[in-house]
């Protein structure tokens, strides 16, 4: 018999073959409580707490401030990229993560400016590119999910770089500004190049039903045109 011929009920990676009970019970969803859900959790948990050192004032307070902040900046880091690669990815992971990043980044700018520490339409930018941006997930994603860019994640980490140099107590000037800039700057233009992106994928997601209903019987097009742009 050849080795490589498998029975019809045969799967590959498995100590034999397919049964009845294996096909009732499909691979199980990952649990809600899990490590990258517990992280985004406790970056939320933080951002009143950075809130409270921030505005408390005094050289101590500040630095405090600054570790509390650096701490949330590295968990949203190590959230998403060990949800990725553990297979842990949830609903409430995909929703809690983007609203932690907002609310710890906004808060930030918000209280800074508040403190006039930092000019306010520096903070209307930000804040607006990144919720319109977190609009425009929700708005695409039953047709697709658009990758994390390069220029994103180099966007994220000016702004943490930058707004923990407004942080710090000290004078550190042009140091300052040179890195506010350049955090506004790659911000504006990765929302953007998402919004390209994102009108994109929404236009192929109309064309690729219609191009499935010509060229399928109307059988076919009535099962394939939903799952289409998914």
């Amino acid at each position: 018999m050849n080795r490589n011929t498998r029975g019809p009920r045969d799967i590959p990676g498995s100590t034999g073959p397919l049964t009845s009970s294996d096909a009732r019970n499909p691979p199980a969803a990952p649990r809600l409580v899990n490590l990258p859900n517990g992280l985004t959790v406790l970056r939320l948990i933080l951002v009143p707490v950075f809130v409270g050192f921030l505005v408390a004032g005094g050289t101590a307070a500040r630095i405090v401030a600054f570790f509390v902040f650096g701490v949330a900046s590295v968990t949203d880091f190590l959230d998403g990229q060990m949800a990725r690669r553990h297979g842990m990815i949830t609903d409430f992971g995909k929703i809690a993560d983007p609203i932690a990043d907002k609310a710890l980044t906004g808060s930030a700018l918000i209280t800074l400016s508040a403190l006039g520490d930092l000019p306010w339409w520096v903070t209307v930018v930000i804040l607006v590119r990144e919720v319109g941006v977190t609009l425009l997930r929700f708005w695409v994603i039953r047709h697709g999910v658009i990758a994390a860019s390069r220029g994103g994640k180099i966007k994220t980490v000016l702004q943490i770089v930058a707004i923990g140099l407004y942080i710090l107590p000290g004078t550190f000037g042009w140091l300052r500004s040179a890195a506010m800039a350049a955090a506004v700057a790659v911000t504006l233009v990765t929302g953007f190049d998402y919004t390209a992106r994102a009108l994109r994928l929404r236009r192929a997601a109309r064309i690729q039903p219609l191009v499935a209903t010509e060229e399928s019987s109307p059988g076919q097009a009535v099962a394939e045109a939903p799952g289409a742009g998914e």
